[in-house]
């Protein structure tokens, strides 16, 4: 595990951000940190980029008591922009690599790379300000991994972009993980954790209510449900099968079909085939987006 957290607790006043919180982030991975706004996730996240301190528990980096050292190896962009709206982009990028340890030839070297890579071409004389919101987010995403850190926290990283340039981020995420970082990687967009995320952890009331790997979740909250479209009326079904959804479209019917977890979908297809032609039948797994609702849902009240 390149990252452990133990048993975190925060308060702000009469307010608990994080209470006694701890999970595990795989080294090379991505990993998704979810929760709804006003969960926890920024205070965490500012905790471990050293921001705050802890009020309980600990964080370890690398089998090491986190500590001021680390700060070189995280690369961390935040949700709120945090550039410097008069300085040029080359200036700027030179400062923040300088800042994390580049001598000047290895940052010129990693900003050309960069600029070339994502099309920032003729941007380094530009001030920030004079950018749109998805330039900014790039500069921004270019100055967080600059220095090639083994951790990197991206706190809503797709803001401000539309979706050519939100893949093109996705694709250098992946990218960055196949070349052995790991990606902290909080966000609200629930497609991109599907799309992106190794495991997840979410946390609602400042508490931890779900962890593990994406796949696994979703398997574990299946509900033995199947999607069927058809042509033809589907006159009964044996007990134990219920149509839980039904929508017409045109000449087609589509179902949502749930079993009994003693029963198989050949029992279910067994029963339809006579009554109705089907154009297409899958499993009904639920999405992340699905989990998340019925989890922060369910803790809400």
């Amino acid at each position: 595990m390149i990252l452990s957290i133990r048993n975190l607790s925060k308060q702000y006043a009469t307010h608990k951000a994080l209470d006694n919180v701890s999970f595990d982030v795989p080294a090379q991975s991505i990993f998704g940190l979810l929760g709804p706004n006003g969960a926890g996730k920024t205070t965490l996240i500012r905790t471990i980029t050293q921001i705050i301190s802890l009020d309980s528990g600990e964080i370890t980096f690398k089998g090491e008591k986190l500590n001021p050292s680390h700060t070189q190896a995280i690369g961390y962009l935040p949700e709120e922009r945090g550039l410097y709206k008069k300085m040029k982009v080359g200036e700027q990028l030179m400062y923040l690599a300088r800042l994390k340890g580049l001598d000047s030839q290895e940052a010129k070297k990693r900003i050309k790379y960069w600029v070339e890579k994502l099309s920032m071409q003729g941007w380094a004389e530009k001030n920030i300000e004079e950018l749109s919101k998805g330039m900014q987010q790039k500069v921004q995403f270019v100055a967080t991994v600059l220095h090639e850190p083994e951790l990197i926290i991206l706190d809503e990283p797709f803001t401000g972009f539309d979706p050519v340039n939100a893949q093109i981020i996705k694709n250098e995420i992946l990218e960055l993980r196949k070349r052995g970082a790991t990606i902290l990687f909080s966000t609200h967009r629930m497609e991109s954790v599907e799309e992106l995320c190794d495991n997840i952890v979410l946390i609602n009331r400042s508490k931890k209510i779900l962890e593990g790997r994406t796949t696994d979740i979703k398997k574990q909250y299946k509900n033995h449900s199947y999607k069927v479209r058809c042509n033809g009326i589907i006159a009964e079904l044996p007990n134990g099968m219920n149509i839980v959804q039904e929508n017409h479209k045109a000449d087609e019917r589509e179902f949502v079909i749930q079993i009994l977890p003693e029963q198989s979908p050949n029992d279910l297809l067994r029963f339809l085939l006579p009554q109705v032609e089907i154009h297409h039948f899958e499993e009904n797994i639920p999405s992340i987006n699905d989990i998340f609702i019925q989890l922060v849902g369910e803790n809400s009240h």
